[in-house]
């Protein structure tokens, strides 16, 4: 059993202290989550949107602008100037749709996709030390809670790219 893990059979019926002690967690969590990709983007200009577009353009090769403005939640020009900038350093390639000659269809190059494993590594070696720590049920568990978090549509866009769609 993991540490903090005695005790919980209440959960269903939570304090705002349990409460808050969770959303501090997760304040904490994320930091220690971003801190490994923010040290490896601090000197090249890039921030936490870029590392964003990166690693969702990874996942699905070939995504659109409109398909990757839905995944991040973002407006068209706060994208535009992150892909913008993606491009011009020879990150990422827009192609033009075949079927669709306003589409436009993005891919990671050489350089981009190497950016990209260094970044993922990072944050993987955190999750699998994580991971390990917590155990099979924990890392179940913890999955169940981020998706009861999410909005409905996201946990649709989640769940799409888990199951290995765009």
């Amino acid at each position: 059993m993991v540490d903090g893990a005695k005790g919980c059979e209440g959960l269903l019926f939570l304090t705002d202290e349990q409460l808050r002690k969770g959303i501090e967690a997760m304040f904490f969590a994320y930091r220690g989550f971003t801190a490994d990709f923010d040290r490896i983007l601090e000197g090249m200009d890039y921030g936490r949107a870029h590392h964003r577009a990166i690693h969702f353009i990874h996942r699905s090769p070939g995504t659109t602008v409109s398909n990757l403005l839905a995944i991040l939640g973002v407006t068209k020009q706060s994208l535009n100037r992150v892909l913008r900038s993606l491009i011009e350093d020879g990150l990422v390639e827009q192609r033009v749709g075949k079927e669709d000659k306003r589409e436009r269809h993005l891919y990671l190059t050489a350089k981009g996709a190497e950016l990209e494993r260094e970044l993922s590594d990072a944050q993987r070696t955190r999750m699998r030390v994580a991971y390990r720590a917590a155990g099979p049920a924990a890392v179940q568990g913890f999955r169940t809670v981020l998706e009861a978090m999410m909005d409905p549509k996201m946990l649709r866009q989640y769940q799409g790219l888990r199951d290995g769609g765009a």
